[in-house]
């Protein structure tokens, strides 16, 4: 305990909804034991560039309902390379860290690791809105996420259904077809297009299924596309061209990365922002903070980025029988 004098905090890489709870519940868990905090400014852009500031329980006050990052968020190239991650580690020394509390999703950590091996005593917090990291069971700022896309997706399909028109959606998840297997299930999809399903999109079976679906007397199709899978304008397009089913596309975009968060979401960031202070206390180096099997816990960093999260087919086939 008494080794922890002095700790650093950022976000980075893409924001989440639920990051500013993380924040204050780590600065005011770190300042409760005595702990100092400097808030760093957009990530390890901001590391680099010596944006840094000192915190007090009031730097936190009034933000666990706001979205986004008040401390800001950066992509950081230089991290990718062995210099940039050499600067970054002699900057903790020079600012006489103790540990770097980092709040991101599997970028972020990849250069947490990087600075680990260097001697910089790390904790990683996980927010993703993507739920991509394998490691836990929930990320920071996913339920926010999907009950905004839910939420669009109920609006799109009342004014769907009154010109019984086919839906595209395209709902975010570069990598990851987690958003958009919950907003289907959620939103009441006909149809999902994930990454995980590899190939191209089999665009005569989905046609045959609208077909199918108007016969059956659906007055509207509704189909859910993660951002990975892509051409989603496209697609609509030759949907009506061969159906002659008049077929709007809807891009969500970075609308599910904001909002205030949901309850889910802060009650997550704000044990996890806890967990992290309290494994530091306990001398523990290079984390990962995860929520498993109903319990908080840490992990090291390396055992938590040694695999990816695998794909599960089950709720693929949860929504086509409910679509049925």
């Amino acid at each position: 305990m008494e080794n922890i004098k002095k700790i650093g905090v950022l976000t980075s890489g893409g924001d989440a909804p639920g990051m500013n709870a993380a924040i204050r519940s780590v600065v005011r868990c770190a300042i409760s034991k005595n702990i100092g905090v400097i808030g760093i400014k957009r990530g390890y852009e901001g590391l680099l560039s010596g944006e840094i500031f000192e915190m007090n329980p009031r730097s936190v006050s009034d933000i666990i309902h706001r979205g986004g990052t008040f401390l800001l968020t950066a992509r950081c190239s230089e991290m990718m390379s062995d210099e940039g991650v050499a600067r970054a580690h002699k900057i903790c020394n020079i600012l006489a860290l103790d540990a770097l509390v980092v709040i991101g999703g599997d970028g972020s950590f990849h250069g947490a690791q990087k600075l680990s091996k260097l001697g910089t005593n790390v904790i990683g917090i996980p927010a993703t809105i993507d739920l991509d990291l394998d490691c836990t069971d929930y990320t920071i700022g996913f339920d926010t996420a999907i009950n905004t896309g839910m939420e669009a997706i109920n609006k799109i399909r009342d004014t769907s259904s009154s010109h019984e028109r086919c839906s595209l959606v395209e709902v975010m998840g570069r990598h990851a077809g987690h958003i958009a297997l919950w907003c289907s299930i959620t939103g009441g999809a006909e149809e999902v297009l994930i990454p995980e399903m590899n190939g191209a999109v089999n665009m005569e079976s989905l046609i045959r299924q609208i077909f199918a679906n108007r016969s059956k007397g659906k007055t509207h199709n509704l189909i859910i596309v993660a951002e990975g899978v892509g051409n989603t304008a496209k697609m609509a397009k030759e949907i009506e061209k061969i159906t002659g089913i008049e077929t709007r596309a809807t891009i969500l975009g970075h609308l599910q990365r904001g909002g205030s968060p949901t309850a889910v979401d802060r009650m997550h960031a704000s044990i996890m922002g806890y967990t992290a202070v309290e494994a530091l206390a306990n001398a523990k180096r290079n984390r990962v903070i995860i929520f498993k099997d109903g319990k908080y816990d840490d992990i090291d960093i390396d055992e938590a980025l040694a695999a990816e999260k695998p794909y599960d087919n089950k709720m693929y086939e949860i929504i086509k029988t409910l679509a049925t």
